[in-house]
């Protein structure tokens, strides 16, 4: 597997060194590199790619400021001589946060903590398909498949790339984004109803005008799926 990547900083050393080091690393495929990050946004504009190696202070626009406006950003990887940006690019999502000057051991280690979030989101999915006769779905859970009875499902709350599934004994995180579950859970009775939740309609304890209640847990009915969830109930005629 490799991992296409750019590299954007305004000090030409740094750009070099960042070459070198990209080099040297068999799944890191350079897409291009650049010294502003308007040049950066206007390829990625064009281009996908999965990985971004980002100076922070640049002259008219700098690396953070770029994350603001960037849609779909891909994995980020921050390379600075400045520390105090470190608490502002963890809100942004950055994978990882390299203070100049950096070795290539530390370097490597920031690539490889990529590598294997990319690696593990492209396996194969792990879960039972929705059409099988199973009562049970099994998700990548640390470096192991965890097995779940459908029926123990309470709800589901996705965080990014991840997911925490709720049962009445356990707390599961799962690698599997929220959309790779709705596409495997059969409905009924898993229903999405916000854009971080998947509930099990059989596990509903009360319902308001904006938010449901599942093993004392009060959770939002999102806008775009409030009409779907309350067309289900109709149609199965749970609403007395």
């Amino acid at each position: 597997m490799k991992l296409s990547c750019i590299a954007v900083d305004d000090e030409p050393l740094a750009l070099e060194k960042m070459e070198t080091y990209i080099a040297k690393v068999d799944y890191l495929d350079l897409r291009g590199t650049f010294d502003n990050a308007f040049d950066a946004l206007n390829f990625l504009r064009q281009e996908r790619v999965d990985l971004m190696f980002l100076d922070i202070q640049m002259d008219e626009l700098t690396g953070i400021q770029l994350l603001e406006v960037l849609k779909n950003q891909p994995k980020v990887i921050l390379t600075t001589a400045y520390d105090q940006y470190a608490l502002r690019g963890y809100e942004l999502d950055v994978v990882d946060y390299l203070l100049k000057p950096f070795s290539f051991q530390r370097f490597l280690k920031a690539a490889e903590k990529v590598f294997e979030n990319v690696r593990q989101v492209q396996q194969p999915t792990t879960t039972t398909p929705a059409s099988s006769d199973k009562d049970f779905i099994l998700v990548r859970s640390e470096y192991r498949l965890q097995k779940i009875k459908l029926q123990d499902i309470q709800y589901i709350e996705g965080m990014k790339d991840y997911s925490r599934i709720f049962t009445p004994t356990n707390k599961i995180m799962t690698l599997q984004n929220l959309k790779k579950l709705e596409e495997v859970l059969p409905c009924p009775p898993f229903l999405r109803v916000h854009k971080s939740f998947i509930i099990s309609v059989d596990r509903v304890d009360s319902i308001g005008k904006n938010d449901i209640v599942v093993a004392e847990r009060t959770i939002p009915i999102g806008g775009l799926y409030k009409k779907t969830f309350l067309d289900y109930l109709d149609r199965q005629k749970l609403i007395g």
